[in-house]
């Protein structure tokens, strides 16, 4: 394979929202570049881009996929992304792999979400901005309402470097023409305000202007990479990937027009941790140190893992020893890889502006520096804002005995992808696999069964409502036992009032006078705690006010298991309620217990217990926890007895 410096590379990732064709664009710049012998397509699953089965099943993009190919002496990397939002986390990663992010527009549909987001997204990474507008053969297609949407939508920092001509068969290059004829507005004064946008960045190239009346285009090739660096000049070009109309153009400009990795600004690079972390650019100089980040990470079922990077400094060939983040222990690269879609190729080396992957490198995780020298160890790459994955699945295996399996196969899964999450509640006993929709999480266990071949079964989580305090009540209970010899005896009175909701559960010792000894104490909290289980107690606080005793008892027999948390039921005074994040369910009576905090696993059967506690006490106010029977509702749920 041919060697290229680093100032004849260009990356560009294709970025946009679902259908507006950016897999077929790549395809139509591939084959212009000969860099394949005919485009594929999606339909038929034969494009280069959408090499995965799942890929070519659903028709569309579900991961990035990096290309390449030499035109004109220069290489250029290329990153198909997917668009759907389901899928925005491997558009995000790529963006820290490239100078340019080029941004399709469907000439049908116009700005979309994704569009605008992968705007904003790309100018919070200061990377380079293109807009493409393809399919502007398809019917019913104003290309100059297109591109007021455009501007009105991104600023009037957005002008046409190419307008459509000849009904759309072919376009017309508006930076190197100063005239020509389009299908709308006109080549002149679209080449006169790129001029004028241009020169804005350079004073001394507008007195020569303003001078001349005209400049070269060899003179705008300093400021416009500059306009393109500061934002001041985001091109828009027109192409139709079906019919090849302004292909050939659209290269033209990657080629001349396009920033190198010494034009484009520098990857933002960070030294130190937290609020010391400074400012660490790199610089593209291959002969400097080694610094190249991981943007993807592949688990190939045949080569295993495979992290893909962008070398930003140095240069790195198969003998190459490097570390990982700040890991002591260095790996030899060995097979340096070029990918190709799903195919790869062996290189001898990789200089700054390439993206290259290595294999079967354990350590290497998603967004990690790879370096050769230990002074680098704490510089990261700024991270990436990716959306919080909300849509859930709770999973659990149809075999028993597959849980170790599922347990390696989503941490693999989760090791590709920045925006799946795995969560277990210990209440529940539930593990939930998070993703940013149902299409994402249905992906994942498409790929679960189809390359892995495990199956599970699927439910939506469940919510662990809980019951909580959500006013002040005081009680007492007194416990009396005979039955032969010393006997038992002990009474204690509780205080139990609500705290601000995560501040914490307290317990307060306010005996007075000794009246129950220092020793009992731990077992009160502890009858207290008992009742307590599995229940909101983190948000309330109960006081030990007073109480009795009788001589000569063992230390533990006062408070006996959980029946003195009768001490905190025997006052009913005062509501309680169900939580979980924004709900709250108040009983309506005044007897309704106001410090039980009953652990309630299950909606219904919560319900059932403030409902059986609220019609038992309405029939018997005079009924006590101990010693009298109280009538039972049929509907309800048994409330648990303390032991």
């Amino acid at each position: 394979m041919a060697h290229y410096s680093t100032e004849n590379i260009r990356t560009v990732a294709l970025v946009g929202h679902g259908a507006s064709g950016k897999t077929t664009l790549a395809e139509a710049l591939l084959v212009r570049a000969r860099a394949i012998p005919a485009p594929g397509s999606v339909e038929r699953g034969t494009t280069a881009s959408d090499f995965d089965p799942l890929e070519k099943s659903w028709q569309h993009s579900l991961r990035a996929s990096v290309l390449h190919f030499d035109i004109d002496g220069t290489r250029i990397h290329l990153i198909d992304t997917p668009g759907f939002p389901d899928f925005i986390g491997q558009a995000i990663g790529a963006l820290d792999a490239v100078e340019t992010a080029a941004v399709v527009v469907n000439a049908q549909a116009g700005i979309e979400m994704i569009t605008s987001r992968m705007m904003d997204w790309a100018a919070q990474r200061k990377l380079c901005r293109l807009i493409i507008v393809n399919k502007i053969d398809a019917e019913n297609v104003d290309a100059g309402a297109i591109l007021a949407a455009i501007q009105a939508a991104f600023g009037k920092e957005c002008l046409p470097i190419n307008l459509p001509a000849d009904g759309a068969k072919r376009v017309v290059d508006c930076f190197f023409n100063p005239a020509g004829e389009s299908d709308f507005s006109s080549v002149a004064a679209a080449h006169g305000a790129l001029v004028d946008q241009v020169v804005e960045v350079d004073e001394a190239l507008m007195s020569l202007y303003l001078e001349q009346g005209e400049i070269a285009p060899e003179q705008l090739h300093a400021p416009f990479e500059k306009a393109l660096r500061d934002g001041h000049l985001m091109p828009v070009c027109f192409v139709s990937a079906r019919t090849g109309a302004g292909i050939a153009e659209l290269l033209d400009i990657l080629v001349k027009l396009g920033p190198n990795p010494t034009e484009g600004n520098p990857p933002l690079f960070t030294k130190g941790e937290g609020s010391t972390a400074v400012e660490s650019p790199s610089v593209p100089d291959p002969k400097k140190h080694v610094l190249a980040h991981v943007f993807k990470v592949v688990m190939d079922p045949f080569i295993g893992k495979l992290g893909v990077f962008r070398v930003h400094q140095g240069t790195i060939t198969r003998d190459t020893q490097l570390f990982v983040g700040d890991g002591r222990k260095p790996f030899k690269v060995g097979h340096l890889l070029m990918l190709q879609g799903g195919k790869q190729v062996e290189v001898d080396r990789a200089v700054p502006g390439d993206i290259a992957a290595v294999a079967k490198v354990d350590e290497i995780e998603f967004d990690c520096v790879l370096h050769d020298s230990h002074d680098d160890d704490q510089i990261r790459m700024r991270p990436l804002e990716f959306p919080t994955p909300m849509h859930g699945f709770a999973i659990a295996p149809k075999k028993r005995g597959d849980e170790q399996r599922i347990s390696d196969v989503l941490h693999k899964m989760i090791a590709e992808d920045p925006t799946l999450t795995l969560e277990h509640d210990a209440n529940l006993n539930e593990t939930v696999l998070r993703g940013l929709g149902e299409l994402h999480l249905r992906s994942v266990f498409e790929r679960m069964s189809s390359q892995f071949k495990l199956e599970i079964d699927t439910r939506p989580p469940r919510i662990p409502y809980r019951e909580t305090v959500t006013a002040r009540a005081e009680g007492h209970h007194r416990h009396k036992k005979q039955t032969g010899g010393a006997g038992q005896f002990g009474e204690v009175f509780l205080r139990i009032e609500p705290l601000p909701r995560g501040s914490g559960f307290e317990f307060v010792d306010q005996v007075k006078g000794g009246t129950i000894p220092n020793q009992f104490i731990p077992a009160v909290q502890k009858g207290v705690d008992g009742r307590f289980v599995g229940s909101a107690r983190a948000s309330h606080r109960h006081q030990v006010a007073a109480g009795r005793y009788a001589h000569g008892q063992r230390p533990r027999t006062p408070v006996r298991a959980r029946r003195l948390c009768g001490a905190v039921e025997g006052d009913d005074r005062g509501p309680r309620g169900m939580v979980d994040g924004a709900i709250a369910l108040r009983s309506g009576t005044a007897e309704s217990a106001a410090a039980t905090g009953d652990g309630l696993r299950q909606t219904p059967a919560a319900r059932g217990r403030v409902a059986a506690r609220a019609a038992s006490r309405q029939s018997n106010p005079r009924a006590k926890r101990v010693g009298v029977k109280r009538p039972r509702v049929a509907a309800a749920a048994e409330t648990p007895r303390c032991l």
